[in-house]
């Protein structure tokens, strides 16, 4: 695919307004903008700048080492159970900044000199990523308060409670249908405009939420979990009918040549560019994987396939009642690159092997650079981004086609407890034929080979999506957190050949001579605690006690 034009297509953020945060309540109240309200908010390139500031605070390339699929350099508090109330957070206080942001679009953008039309599609906007915020804010925290209008300073709605999540899930989908209503669809959106939300940014991310709040509430026994599912099929379908293609090549994706409107497979992306010598917004991802900041672990290899098409291990990383023929005992692993062999090519695609051109030359196993695992990612990795430091160009793409079908295939599952071959050939097996993975999955297979269904929608969600940041609230909503998070975190297999250098005794490695990344004694879960992140200390205290901490946290 031709590489787009960034110069002409990069959407130019303008700072109109929301320059400092008053200190003393962190439900972030700004002081009005430089521009006078009476100057400002007038015409449709008005709405327009105002909304970039929407795409200037999206968040990025974010490296997320909660789950069992990769590590930091450090081990990370939240998985290993070592974290404590914080006094602030930006996981409050930045979806809290966008929510103003929005609100504050949608009440002075009410003045504007343009037809319904025009004002609704930046509304539609702000609403977008108003639901955005309010379900990072859900996902961690369940109760939040939902708060749809600017506050003064003396508002009474700066200390009012935690609202019911019932309520503030239904916010998100109001917000989110109104945006599919007024944006335009990919087609319509102008060239130059690409990066800005549309019609199909607005479904998937509700066929996301309600898949999130669905599962949840089935596998915690909380709530009426059908409606929810019923909804991220519909808003799947809805994505699905838009005409989007899953892009031609699965490594190809995350590459600058996957960038621009004719790849209609990233469905909401964060723009990056314009190049490393003329920079507008950067990023040092490709630096970070380098670092070991983004390392995969055993646990996130364990669960690829086999060229038959058959696992080794289950999800919850024991060992499957029917293993392939072309696993091999960990013990018995004659190189660093065995792992690689016979297995669903996804996983070269997302590891380096042994010997290949990687961050600065052949790969050689090592934990010296900061990755623990001794595995080397390799998913998204670019030479040109690496060269210079903080100049990232490649887009981050934020929601893609691959997985609406995922949703849609685990939507319709849960609800029918069951999932027809035809659409198992419209998602799993789409997927994996763009991968060039042959192995089909069919009832009959699955049944033949006493493969679990549900395990095997869930293990191709985790591969599709390896290193994109799902797999700690994937874990979360299926209830297998307190099963996975306190297990060993394993890496790869040492032997003397592949890692040049080495030094064994300088390595914790287990009886079958893999290493050992962080052992069950430094890792922990509280079922009781842990599936809701603690509410800042902040945000009890300036609220008078009326937020309340979620339970368990002291």
């Amino acid at each position: 695919m031709k590489q787009p034009n960034k110069t002409k297509s990069f959407i130019r953020i303008a700072i109109i307004c929301l320059t400092g945060v008053v200190s003393s309540c962190s439900l972030d109240r700004f002081p009005e903008s430089e521009f006078s309200d009476v100057d400002f908010w007038n015409t449709e390139t008005d709405l327009m700048n105002a909304a970039n500031r929407h795409y200037q605070l999206l968040a990025g390339f974010q490296l997320d080492a909660r789950g069992d699929d990769n590590v930091n350099q450090t081990a990370n508090s939240v998985s290993n159970g070592t974290r404590t109330i914080p006094n602030t957070s930006d996981d409050w206080n930045n979806p809290y900044r966008d929510i103003f942001t929005a609100n504050n679009i949608l009440e002075k953008g009410a003045k504007a000199q343009v037809s319904d039309e025009v004002k609704n599609r930046y509304f539609g906007e702000a609403r977008f990523f108003r639901a955005y915020a309010y379900f990072s804010l859900l996902q961690k925290y369940g109760d939040v308060p939902l708060i749809l209008k600017t506050l003064d300073t003396d508002a009474p709605e700066l200390t009012m409670p935690r609202t019911p999540k019932a309520e503030v899930i239904q916010a998100i989908y109001e917000d989110l249908d109104f945006a599919a209503a007024w944006l335009p669809t990919h087609q319509q959106l102008p060239t130059a405009q690409y990066g800005r939300v549309t019609k199909s940014s607005a479904l998937a991310l509700k066929a996301r939420v309600a898949l999130y709040v669905g599962t949840r509430a089935k596998f915690h026994n909380d709530g009426d979990w059908q409606s929810h599912l019923t909804l991220a099929l519909q808003a799947a379908q809805a994505v699905m009918d838009q005409g989007h293609q899953l892009y031609p090549t699965y490594d190809g994706l995350f590459q600058h040549e996957a960038e621009g409107p004719d790849n209609t497979e990233n469905i909401f992306v964060k723009i990056y560019g314009v190049s490393a010598s003329n920079l507008i917004v950067g990023h040092n991802y490709s630096r970070d994987m380098e670092n070991g900041r983004n390392a995969p672990t055993r646990n996130l290899v364990r669960q690829y396939l086999y060229a038959d098409g058959l696992p080794a291990y289950n999800g919850l990383n024991q060992p499957s009642l029917t293993r392939s023929t072309h696993f091999v005992e960990e013990s018995e692993e004659d190189s660093y690159n065995a792992v690689f062999q016979n297995r669903d090519p996804r996983l070269a695609m997302t590891l380096f092997q042994a010997g290949e051109q990687a961050y600065k030359g052949p790969w050689i196993p090592t934990t010296t650079l900061g990755s623990r695992s001794a595995f080397a990612a390799k998913k998204g990795f670019n030479l040109e981004d690496w060269q210079t430091n903080n100049a990232g160009t490649v887009d981050k793409i934020l929601i893609r086609y691959g997985e609406v079908l995922l949703i849609y295939a685990e939507a319709k599952y849960e609800l029918d407890n069951a999932i027809s071959d035809a659409d198992l050939d419209l998602t799993v097996n789409a997927l994996r034929q763009r991968a060039g993975f042959q192995a089909r999955l069919t009832n009959a297979f699955a049944q033949a080979n006493n493969l679990d269904m549900r395990e095997e929608i869930r293990r191709e969600r985790t591969v599709e999506l390896a290193l994109e940041g799902f797999r700690y609230d994937d874990l979360i909503r299926w209830k297998i957190a307190e099963t996975l998070l306190p297990g060993q975190l394993l890496g790869a297999k040492f032997d003397t050949e592949d890692w040049v250098g080495a030094d064994p005794s300088t390595l914790n490695i287990n009886s079958d001579g893999v290493l050992i990344v962080e052992n069950t004694n430094v890792r922990s879960f509280n079922s009781d605690r842990d599936y809701l992140y603690p509410i800042p200390f902040n945000e009890v205290t300036l609220s008078g006690g009326s937020v309340v901490q979620n339970p368990n946290w002291q």
